[in-house]
């Protein structure tokens, strides 16, 4: 008997528009689907109105589990495979089933689609060119501590997922080890209340500490190149920078250029740190 094929399902991380026609088909096609949180993916094919046999496989899942899989696949069944959204494997247990899938012979195909990490990334308006995926940070804080220090001479745009209550610790951490790099937090991306926001490290560690994070994010952080470099600017807040110029006696228009060109930002996005700086502005 020929073996059945794994299909790797990208889903929606956010809007449930975000899913391609082909896996559509797929998941109507398919003998089962094996998912992280078969209530959850239960409510995308409630909405695509597929029914199909779900098994669990999450991080949880004993091997026995993972054999009934692969014995399905191997005795001629196809199988998708989905996360709870985006890409399988990615920051997900499917890594682990594709794998062992491999290694017994078994066909895997890949159906692409959302991922949050790089919509995130072209979002976000730093670098994209050279880029280092860490999805979460391990907890384990002697872990997490050598995986950040390793990334402190790290010269390509950094990607990290984290979530809400976790946020405010692993900006303290990112700032502790890596500096005051300039970062983009980006958060509920394709939702209603998606949301990029631009700092420094030490500036989104204030924002957050006042404005209790909500949502699922998606921190986009600058290599350290720049950081080599040691402007002077790099210390210091946007706003301090604008007042630096000021001092100097540009008008806040005219600071407001400069340190867009100073830091390679949009004047749009300098200007909101300076909205509450009186005088000197002869717009």
């Amino acid at each position: 008997m020929d073996k059945g094929t794994l299909y790797l399902c990208a889903t929606p991380i956010g809007n449930l528009e975000d899913i391609t026609l082909r896996v559509i088909r797929t998941l109507k096609e398919v003998d089962y689907i094996v998912a992280e949180d078969t209530r959850h993916t239960l409510k995308l094919l409630n909405h695509l109105d597929i029914s199909k046999p779900l098994i669990s496989y999450h991080k949880y899942s004993n091997e026995q589990k993972e054999e009934k899989i692969l014995s399905l696949l191997e005795e001629g069944n196809n199988i998708a495979l989905v996360s709870d959204a985006g890409m399988p494997g990615i920051s997900d247990p499917g890594e682990e089933l594709v794998k062992i899938a491999h290694k017994r012979n078994i066909h895997v195909t890949v159906l692409p689609g959302a991922t949050a990490g790089l919509s995130a990334l072209v979002l976000s308006g730093l670098p994209t060119s050279r880029f280092v995926f860490e999805g979460f940070l391990p907890r384990d804080k002697k872990i997490r501590k050598e995986i950040l220090n390793q990334l402190k001479g790290e010269e390509r745009t950094i990607i990290i997922y984290e979530a809400p209550h976790h946020l405010l610790g692993t900006l303290k951490d990112l700032h502790e080890v890596l500096g005051n790099r300039r970062l983009a937090v980006v958060r509920e991306l394709t939702k209603i209340y998606e949301e990029v926001l631009h700092f420094t490290l030490e500036e989104s560690i204030e924002y957050y500490s006042k404005n209790p994070p909500k949502g699922e994010f998606v921190l986009v952080i600058e290599g350290g190149k720049e950081e080599k470099e040691d402007n002077w600017f790099n210390h210091i807040s946007i706003t301090d920078h604008i007042l630096v110029y000021m001092d100097k006696g540009l008008s806040k228009k005219e600071a407001i250029k400069k340190v867009a060109a100073d830091r390679d930002l949009p004047k749009s996005q300098v200007y909101k740190h300076s909205i509450h700086i009186p005088g000197k502005n002869k717009d």
